[in-house]
């Protein structure tokens, strides 16, 4: 995607991961609108971007709120004329007890803006993106922890969540037109308010976002990061894959069980009936 004239709407824009791709975004000439609850920190950013000749507005706001999102679609339209690009990214973290003994309203709330903060971003403006029929993209920042467990125990709702938003945008790439183009950012340990271990070997924000942005203008799907991540993804699937292989190996015919196949067969013969 070029990104030059572009308007590009980022949640959680006023810090972190958001607000180094919306200087990428914005070096590269695209408009940029940030928008997240504390009206200060959008202030600042604004103002560090608009003296890096970047055109930058915001709208302070709860992604959990469809309301909230609604409002900044119409803002959006308004001051712009239109977003071309959405960047789900707002998320919090939080919720390290176990799974057992995790506060029930925490968890709550790391869904209500992780997972269905993102499904709100998604319905508002996809139904624009597709009624007015504009080339348009929408990318969602997952994790790492979408793909296996960062930390081997606790963190289950901030973990589960991430793993539902990529089953969430791996279904939404097959429904939406090819005018809107999707895209998962998968995040490893980068230096962000999210994190707790900031003295560590955390990835540098602005470098993370220079990598993603080039995968962004590639139109690539997943937008990846953190080349050691590939160990722990194989650590899992081995072990997904041995119990397949021991318990329930292919066999002659065995696709005759396969959901996606069965609903192959069932469209041919609608089309030869």
């Amino acid at each position: 995607m070029d990104f030059n004239g572009k308007t590009a709407v980022i949640t959680g824009g006023a810090t972190g991961i958001g607000f180094a791709l919306a200087k990428q975004m914005g070096l590269a000439g695209a408009r940029v609108i940030l928008f997240e609850p504390r009206e200060n920190r959008l202030q600042e950013a604004a103002e560090i971007l608009t003296e890096m000749a970047i055109d930058a507005k915001y709208l302070a706001g709860d992604v959990a709120q469809l309301g909230d999102v609604e409002a900044l679609a119409d803002f959006a339209w308004t001051e712009n004329g239109r977003a071309d690009i959405l960047v789900n990214n707002a998320g919090i973290g939080g919720g390290r007890a176990s799974v057992i003994d995790m506060d029930m309203d925490e968890a709550r709330r790391l869904y209500e803006v992780n997972f269905w903060g993102v499904w709100n971003g998604i319905s508002t403006f996809a139904k624009r993106f597709r009624e007015d029929g504009g080339a348009s993209a929408i990318y969602t920042t997952a994790s790492e922890n979408s793909l296996f467990n960062a930390l081997p125990k606790t963190g289950g709702a901030y973990v589960s969540g991430k793993h539902a938003l990529l089953g969430l945008m791996d279904v939404l790439r097959r429904e939406v037109p090819d005018t809107i183009k999707l895209g998962v950012i998968i995040p490893g340990w980068v230096k962000s308010e999210l994190s707790d271990f900031q003295a560590g070997e955390a990835m540098d924000t602005d470098d993370f976002a220079a990598l993603i942005f080039k995968q962004m203008q590639a139109d690539e799907y997943y937008l990846v990061s953190h080349p050691y991540n590939v160990v722990r993804m194989q650590e899992r699937w081995a072990e997904v894959y041995a119990a397949f292989e021991k318990y329930a190996p292919r066999q002659e015919g065995d696709d005759q069980m396969d959901v996606q196949l069965w609903f192959e067969r069932m469209r041919a013969a609608r089309g030869n009936s």
